[in-house]
């Protein structure tokens, strides 16, 4: 039987399913379920940045130089491996732009699991922390202050080096939009309130901070005027958004329902607002990333076909390309890390077959 480890501020939270026949048999509820094969017609293949091991090393030791973790909760945290994240998902960067995406990652997840358990106020301060560092990283940051400040700061003080100032720009305004939606789920946390489908994807799509890790796609090449805002660019990247939506929702789904944290996950919203059960969810959720690949196979060879701008501009391509690569990328890392499915990911991966963790 798995044994889930997920990090909640300062400890961690080991769900170890001893009894979990019994408390199925109590419940009335299927001890397994079938996480669906949503990539099998993706055309993106896996990809691993050939720097991994070397640029994982640097910034593992450089986010535990912040002791943002007691020793076991770290030790969970890197266990998650979101130097992989990054790895897999900008494969062809250099060693300079892997390291800010790394870095990324793991600021990314910090600052998660410190808004995890927050309310909407507390995490309101810690975003205004977060923005105020990005905006001003030259600055030193308060001695009181949470330590996710030193980090963003340092972060961002590396990452400006090797980016140019567009991508810079973009980043910080899209992180902006990334943090308030965290504040936004920490008031939905607070209140119990569970979302319709709508609703959660339009904060969604923000709280899962792939807008601002898609600026990392060109941090080093100018991409052309007006091509982000290209309305079928702009789609593109919605459908890229959604379909990471709920590759990263049904991997999590498990661990999150165990300790009663799920109430913004795509396989949660659906179940509630359509009345199934968590069989019927999936089956639902994966007819409609179906439609999402298909929809992204399509407007994906309209762009490379009718979009002028990709004939003259190899930075808009790798952008482009770069987008099916983060969806390929988000899935095996959901995978091979240890944040949903401790050392039995490969092997869910290969059965999709998933022991339901009791409740705690």
């Amino acid at each position: 039987m798995a044994v889930a480890t997920a990090i909640r501020g300062s400890s961690v939270v080991e769900i170890t399913p001893v009894e979990t026949s019994s408390w199925h048999r109590k419940m009335g509820i299927s001890p397994i379920f079938i996480l669906p094969d949503t990539l099998c017609r993706w055309q993106w293949n896996r990809k691993l940045n050939p720097s991994y091991e070397k640029v994982k090393a640097e910034s593992k030791a450089w986010l535990e130089s912040f002791h943002a973790f007691p020793p076991q909760a770290q030790n969970a945290f890197n266990r998650c491996d979101f130097n992989l994240l990054a790895s897999l998902a900008y494969p062809n960067a250099s060693a300079e732009h892997l390291r800010t995406g790394c870095d990324l990652m793991n600021l990314f997840f910090v600052f998660d699991e410190y808004t995890d358990i927050c309310d909407a106020k507390e995490a309101r301060k810690l975003a205004d922390i977060v923005m105020d560092a990005l905006r001003s990283p030259d600055l030193p940051r308060p001695q009181d202050e949470s330590v996710v400040g030193e980090i963003t700061k340092q972060f961002w003080l590396l990452a400006q080096k090797t980016s140019i100032k567009s991508a810079q720009d973009i980043f910080i305004e899209t992180f902006d939009n990334y943090t308030t939606s965290v504040v936004e789920q920490a008031e939905d946390r607070s209140t119990h309130h569970i979302r319709d489908v709508e609703s959660y994807l339009r904060v969604r799509r923000d709280t899962i901070g792939a807008k601002p890790s898609f600026a990392l796609l060109h941090l080093g090449s100018e991409l052309p005027t007006g091509f982000l805002s290209d309305p079928l660019v702009e789609y593109v990247t919605t459908i890229t958004i959604d379909l990471l939506i709920i590759g990263n929702d049904i991997c999590s789904y498990n661990v999150e329902q165990a300790r009663g944290d799920d109430a913004h996950n795509m396989v949660t919203i659906v179940m509630n607002s359509m009345c199934l059960n968590l069989d019927e969810a999936l089956l639902w959720i994966s007819n409609f990333h179906d439609i999402l690949v298909d929809l992204f196979q399509e407007t994906y060879s309209i762009i490379r076909r009718e979009l002028p701008i990709l004939k003259t501009s190899d930075a808009a391509v790798s952008y482009i390309d770069g987008l099916g690569n983060w969806v390929r990328a988000n899935d095996c890392w959901s995978f091979e890390s240890e944040r949903y499915f401790g050392q039995k990911g490969v092997m869910i991966q290969s059965t999709r077959t998933v022991e339901l963790l009791p409740r705690i």
